[in-house]
């Protein structure tokens, strides 16, 4: 059996994706399952061997094999058995039937149903329900029928020793000393986004009534927000990534060995999970029920706004209270009940 798998664009459903890959290779251990990928993704998937290889589609790129016709040839030499539909794109479900897979499953949305073999009827979008689960529906088809949903992720020994080498330079407050992880970044848009003064509130409680230090991490175009972090929290134990080259693996390793994540709605918040990590999850304008994993070391704060959730990339109403309105005391609070339950677990 070689299977394509084409990956979902956003790096939070490219985790919630990995159980249902690894109901794929639990299915057939000794098949090929090849990922078709933003470049972007890549980085998720590295070594957890859920993939043989990967294929990026780069729709916006200059490389003519990654993209349009030239990526349609790539695909159809491989001739898959079976190409397997995460995003819910007519573009995609295109491409899958370019390849000339044999057997192409999907959900049957927006007129691509007739580019499908195996069109998989989906759930009303008027009725939040978790993605994680949509993604090992689509699986059931291929007789990949499995309850496990349990997120995988791996860290490269590179990312390894890039942490290691940044915790040795700042051994002065890092050092062994445990420490929090905050994710402020969003990709989906600013209304997802918790003030820099408040995060910066909240790190310097952590680090003033913990033994805990705070590290914040930071994608390339959140640089200045993890600096503003810092210089809130006006404590030498808030140290940023924000002048270190920056990757998703890097970002893993961090999450990966932090005592607990505090995080917003986005990609990386799903890197706990696979670790193990305790995780405070603070969502604004998106529904919590979209990206719920069933993990029980995850709590999630959201405040009762008679305008949301939203579900909107930019507060419409120009106020933006689901966040703003959001107190540090109250994320602290619930973040040391969370610590103090995983430490009596």
């Amino acid at each position: 059996m070689k299977t394509a798998v084409f990956l979902p664009n956003w790096v939070g459903d490219a985790v919630m994706a990995t159980a249902a890959l690894a109901s794929i290779r639990s299915r057939w251990p000794e098949g090929e399952v090849v990922g078709v990928l933003r470049p972007y993704v890549g980085d998720v998937l590295e070594g957890t061997g859920l993939v043989d290889r990967v294929i990026e589609w780069d729709p916006g790129g200059s490389s003519r094999a990654s993209s349009g016709w030239g990526l349609a040839r790539r695909l159809r030499a491989e001739r898959f058995d079976v190409a397997v539909l995460f995003p819910n794109s007519l573009r995609s479900a295109f491409m899958a039937w370019l390849s000339g897979a044999g057997r192409r499953i999907g959900f049957a949305r927006d007129g691509r149903g007739l580019l499908l073999t195996d069109p998989v009827p989906p759930r009303s979008r008027k009725t939040p329900h978790p993605v994680l689960d949509d993604y090992l529906r689509l699986v059931e088809t291929l007789g990949c029928e499995s309850t496990d949903r349990r997120m995988h992720l791996s860290v490269s020994t590179s990312d390894e020793s890039a942490w290691r080498a940044f915790r040795a330079r700042r051994g002065d407050v890092l050092g062994q000393r445990p420490y929090v992880c905050f994710n402020p970044g969003g990709a989906f848009g600013s209304a997802k986004h918790w003030p820099s003064q408040l995060f910066g509130d909240l790190a310097r409680r952590i680090v003033t009534a913990t033994e805990l230090a705070v590290v914040v991490v930071c994608g390339p175009s959140e640089r200045q927000e993890a600096r503003q972090i810092a210089t809130a929290a006006d404590d030498p134990r808030v140290v940023s990534l924000a002048e270190e080259p920056l990757s998703l693996g890097l970002t893993k390793a961090v999450v990966r060995h932090a005592t607990a994540l505090v995080t917003t709605d986005s990609g990386p918040r799903h890197f706990a999970a696979p670790f193990d990590v305790p995780v405070v999850t603070l969502f604004g304008p998106t529904h919590i029920a979209w990206s719920e994993t069933y993990y029980d070391r995850a709590v999630h704060v959201q405040l009762d706004v008679e305008c949301g959730p939203c579900q909107q990339r930019t507060c419409p109403l120009g106020h933006h209270r689901c966040m703003s309105d959001l107190a540090p005391e109250r994320v602290f609070g619930e973040l040391t009940t969370l610590l103090n339950r995983t430490e009596a677990a």
